[in-house]
């Protein structure tokens, strides 16, 4: 059973189609946005901070996420430091990996390096997108089912007005960067619950 990589922006169904994941299948969920958190706690000078700039956590994150992938995944589990050499992977510890902060382009050379030559022929590689929304599409479900969990909860409609506009350009841009690290690309614009049922249940198919 492969490892699950979960990426997209925003609001696509991540979080929930890993929740899915975890109760069909027992993978353990990690989630980016929590160790992008705690960075920025622990580590603040290495800037990787969540409601700041995405480009600049997404690239500062990725060495970390590389390592982490390839120590955890990789059959030998060390890369090119001999002395990582007992920290081989665990058989059947699986987890599903999920976020937007992801740059595959820094990720992929640092999974090479412990014997990974194609993400998506090691990893079950999921991307959620939705392109088929307009950012009065978006500002219309933040209104509608924003719950205090949300942090666009309590926004007002200008600020509601520029997140979407900036979800719907992310989520073209993710389609691009995915695609060319050949994810499975799913568009949840429409029906998503049915949509990320479709997949977990694909999922799971896979397994038996």
């Amino acid at each position: 059973m492969k490892n699950i990589i979960i990426a997209g922006p925003a609001r696509a169904g991540k979080s929930t189609l890993a929740r899915k994941i975890k109760t069909e299948l027992g993978h353990f969920v990690i989630n980016i946005d929590k160790l992008a958190a705690a960075f920025g706690g622990a580590f603040p000078q290495l800037d990787i901070r969540l409601a700041w700039n995405r480009d600049k956590t997404t690239d500062n994150i990725a060495p970390f996420l590389g390592h982490f992938l390839g120590l955890f995944s990789s059959p030998g589990g060390h890369a090119l430091d001999p002395t990582w050499r007992s920290l081989g992977a665990v058989p059947g510890n699986h987890f599903v990996l999920e976020g937007a902060y992801v740059n595959f382009d820094k990720i992929a050379p640092i999974l090479k390096t412990y014997g990974i030559e194609e993400i998506s022929e090691h990893f079950t590689c999921i991307g959620l997108v939705q392109n088929n929304k307009s950012p009065e599409d978006f500002v219309r479900d933040f209104k509608q089912h924003d719950t205090t969990d949300d942090w666009t909860y309590g926004f007002s409609d200008t600020d509601l007005h520029k997140v979407a506009e900036d979800l719907t350009a992310f989520s073209r841009k993710m389609t691009e960067h995915l695609a060319k690290h050949n994810f499975t690309i799913y568009d949840t614009s429409v029906e998503r619950e049915q949509v990320l049922r479709k997949i977990a249940r694909k999922i799971k198919e896979t397994t038996q």
